[in-house]
C-alpha cells in the first residue's frame, strides 16, 4: 500500500514539473535579437520590382544566343525531347530534364559573361549545344 502511495505521489510530483517546465519562459540570452516584420519596403524586390524574365531554350531548336539583362532575375526553362543532364557550363549550375520535365533555372546576373547551355541525354558522353546566355549591362 505505501508502495503504490509512493508512486502516486511520484508521478503527480513528475506531472506538475512537466506542466510549470512547459508553461516557465527560457532565460534570456545576451544573443536573442528581437525580430521586426519586413516592411513593405523591404518586400520589394531588389530588381526595381519587376517580375523575373522568363526564357525558354528548346532542346530539338537551333542554338539560339539570349541575352540576360544584369541585376534582373531570370527563369530559364529548358525543355528537351530525351532524358538527360542541362548544364550551364561557367555557373556550375545542372538540372536534369525530361520530355514531361523541363529543366529551370532561376538566375540573378551580376556580372558580364558568356555561358553555353548544353545537354546530355541519358546514358550519352557527348554534350552538345543548346545556345547561350550573355549577361550584359541594361540598354
Amino acid at each position: 500500500m505505501e508502495l503504490r502511495r509512493a508512486l502516486l505521489l511520484f508521478a503527480i510530483v513528475l506531472g506538475v514539473a512537466a506542466i510549470v517546465a512547459a508553461v516557465a519562459n527560457p532565460p534570456a540570452r545576451e544573443d536573442d535579437r528581437t525580430t521586426t516584420a519586413p516592411s513593405a519596403a523591404d518586400a520589394r524586390p531588389a530588381n526595381g520590382g519587376r517580375p523575373p524574365a522568363r526564357i525558354r531554350l528548346d532542346g530539338h531548336e537551333a542554338p539560339r544566343t539570349r541575352r540576360l539583362e544584369i541585376g534582373r532575375a531570370v527563369t530559364l526553362t529548358v525543355p528537351v525531347d530525351e532524358a538527360g543532364l542541362v548544364e550551364l557550363s561557367g555557373l556550375g549550375l545542372t538540372d536534369s530534364a525530361e520530355p514531361r520535365d523541363p529543366a529551370v533555372f532561376d538566375l540573378f546576373p551580376t556580372a558580364r559573361g558568356r555561358y553555353e547551355v548544353l545537354f546530355t541525354p541519358a546514358g550519352g558522353v557527348r554534350a552538345r549545344a543548346l545556345g547561350a546566355l550573355v549577361s550584359q549591362p541594361e540598354k
